[in-house]
């Protein structure tokens, strides 16, 4: 008997401007096309894709969109090439914290890996300018026990700043401020329901006075349970107990 015959699914046709949106975010990725240099003229693009003039336009909104060039109306020496930036991986990120397939388990999932991983290469890798500005975030926490949420909590994002960027990767930083930022928002009445916010916030800013010597000592593997620990013990009654199952492993011993 004959095997059954290989079958494709239909394609779809990829339209002329994303073609040239390849080409350019190539060129600029490759290190052909530069930060600061300018895309030739309207007209020259034309020429050189063999495209329309709609064509171009569509391909330089779409770039300009996605933050790879400037380009003003008007502008005779021609769209700019801008230099990379994390603010496009930020939306992008964000966007995609947002998305309903996404739930309070996989995203609280996610920050126990970044904010882990952050607190063990921060051990190792910290400065100890990096050291006092963590320092000075857990001060004003502790001077704002009991005072303010609002006040509290951005002492307690700038401590996890610190530590983000105490890992020397922008990538880090980005993850973990968005995704921090969306799971915040999904439980945002923790603080404002607790029976007892002062002892919510001591509880908080013990967590960090024993996390952040784990830091100084060069304990990352300590540093990375705490963390992990903590994030599961304040998040996890928000997670349906059949997906409970997904937060376990990074929880070890």
């Amino acid at each position: 008997m004959d095997p059954e015959p290989v079958r494709f699914e239909p394609v779809t046709t990829v339209r002329a401007y994303e073609r040239v949106v390849e080409q350019i975010e190539q060129a600029v990725l490759s290190g052909r096309l530069s930060p600061g240099e300018r895309l030739p003229s309207e007209r020259e693009l034309m020429a050189q894709f063999g495209v329309s003039r709609s064509t171009v336009r569509e391909a330089l909104r779409v770039l300009q969109a996605g933050e790879v060039i400037r380009s003003r109306a008007g502008d005779p020496r021609g769209p700019e090439v801008l230099p990379a930036s994390t603010a496009v991986l930020q939306k992008s990120m964000h966007r995609l914290a947002r998305a309903e397939e996404l739930g309070l388990a996989q995203l609280l999932q996610f920050r126990m890996l970044l904010e882990g991983s952050a607190y063990l290469l921060a051990a190792r890798l910290r400065t100890e300018e990096q050291l006092a500005q963590m320092d000075a975030a857990l001060a004003e926490m502790r001077a704002q026990l009991g005072r303010g949420d609002s006040e509290f909590s951005r002492a307690d994002v700038a401590f996890h700043d610190a530590v983000a960027r105490a890992t020397q990767n922008p990538l880090l930083v980005v993850c973990g401020e968005v995704v921090r930022g969306v799971v915040l928002e999904l439980i945002e009445d923790k603080l404002a329901h607790a029976a007892d916010r002062r002892a919510l916030m001591r509880k908080s800013v013990a967590h960090h006075i024993e996390v952040l010597r784990a830091v100084r000592d060069g304990e990352g593997e300590r540093a990375c349970r705490l963390a992990r620990h903590a994030l599961y013990d304040y998040y996890a009654e928000y997670v349906p107990e059949a997906e409970r199952a997904m937060l376990h492993p990074l929880l070890g011993s």
